[in-house]
């Protein structure tokens, strides 16, 4: 389960994570509501991802899609994708032969200063470039 040290620090959030914020596990659902109180980084990528994937488990309106992931996302600081991330991501992908999406995540989340991201998808533990410690939340 989550480490409350660990948040004390800059961090960002994968889409996985957020998407408990919809599922039926109440325990990931509160760590998920926890990590999302603490106005964590969230890269652009994530915000894309969980709109598309909460369209699909949800089925609403776009428009109130858009306006939900606004309300929800209103004091985090978003992470936006520069040319530079771009390059930084090809590079994630060459030496960490991460996913396309992830590395898009991870190099948002870089830029953006974070210690920590917090996901499922990457190996727990792992420390990418010397700055960024990768989190399961649900370890």
């Amino acid at each position: 389960m989550m480490q409350t040290t660990m948040i004390e620090k800059q961090f960002a959030l994968d889409t996985n994570i957020l998407i408990y914020l919809e599922g039926n596990d109440p325990a990931k659902r509160k760590i998920a509501e926890s990590l999302l109180s603490l106005d964590p980084v969230i890269p652009s990528q994530v915000i894309f991802e969980f709109i598309n994937v909460t369209r699909r488990l949800r089925n609403i309106p776009k428009r109130q899609l858009i306006k939900e992931a606004a309300d929800l996302f209103r004091h985090c600081s978003i992470a936006p994708v520069y040319h530079s991330t771009l390059v930084l991501a090809e590079n994630l992908v060459q030496k960490y032969d991460f996913q396309l999406f992830d590395s898009f995540i991870v190099a948002s989340a870089f830029e953006a200063g974070c210690d920590i991201l917090y996901s499922e998808d990457i190996q727990h533990n792992m420390t990418v470039r010397e700055q960024i410690r990768i989190i399961n939340p649900f370890y």
